[in-house]
């Protein structure tokens, strides 16, 4: 008899550590429960950009003032990554991409009988040359320049290693001619609208310089516009002549 007590004790026992373990979570889960916020994460209290206020625009490179003093070793070493697609020994062969000996300066769709896109072949059509501004921006941005094209290089962001790779480009086989420096592509070099007037207190251009050029102006074109008035005789005396 009482061995089967002893045994009644043991289920017991086990029955409660059962329900206590069964129930403790759900009496734990009424008391803490929690609503799943509305909206997940922290609120930043960042001051929003000003509406209407447009970004600084970057100036493209003055070609005149970088290119001669570009690194072309640097710019051949950004061009280590075009040449898993791309040849530019002169009268290589082409790969996935065109062979590019000469291409800065030559015609858009450069090589006879490579399978260019469509998509390059209208780009042609609005800018048929290979100039230093449309090598730039097709660098940046090839999807963006010229959308559509097969070419799936993402571009190069960095300016100074555009301007680098550039003047490698144009070190191979290009005739492509340094241009003069551009003070209009200087930083802060903004020029006034044209035809617009100087602002109150600010004199207006020198009329013996040439206002785009800066360059002397000589012959009829340096003289005034308007004749000075010549100054009035002096005012008679009383006094007869000989006194």
């Amino acid at each position: 008899m009482s061995g089967n007590l002893e045994w009644n004790k043991i289920f017991g026992a086990g029955l409660a550590t059962a329900l206590v373990i069964i129930a403790v979570p759900q009496i734990a889960g009424a008391i803490y429960h929690q609503e799943a916020p509305e909206k997940m994460g922290y609120f930043v209290d960042a001051p929003e950009e000003v509406a209407g206020g447009a970004e600084e625009a970057e100036l493209p490179p003055d070609w005149g003032t970088v290119l001669p003093t570009a690194d072309l070793a640097a710019g051949e070493a950004a061009f280590a990554r075009c040449q898993a697609c791309h040849n530019i020994a002169q009268g290589g062969a082409d790969g996935i991409g065109p062979n590019l000996w000469g291409v800065l300066g030559g015609p858009v769709m450069h090589r006879p009988g490579f399978a260019y896109s469509d998509a390059m072949a209208a780009h042609k059509a609005e800018a048929p040359t290979w100039g230093y501004d449309e090598m730039d921006q097709f660098l940046t941005a090839p999807a963006r320049y010229v959308p559509g094209t097969k070419m799936s290089f993402a571009g190069l962001r960095d300016t100074a290693t555009r301007i680098n790779l550039i003047a490698y480009l144009r070190s191979q086989g290009s005739s492509l001619a340094i241009p003069a420096p551009d003070p209009a592509r200087q930083p802060g070099a903004a020029a006034p609208a044209e035809g617009a007037a100087p602002a109150e207190g600010e004199a207006p251009p020198a009329t013996g310089a040439d206002a785009a050029t800066g360059a002397p102006v000589t012959g009829a074109a340096a003289q005034p516009t308007t004749e000075a008035t010549p100054a009035a005789p002096p005012a008679a005396t009383s006094e007869p002549p000989g006194n």
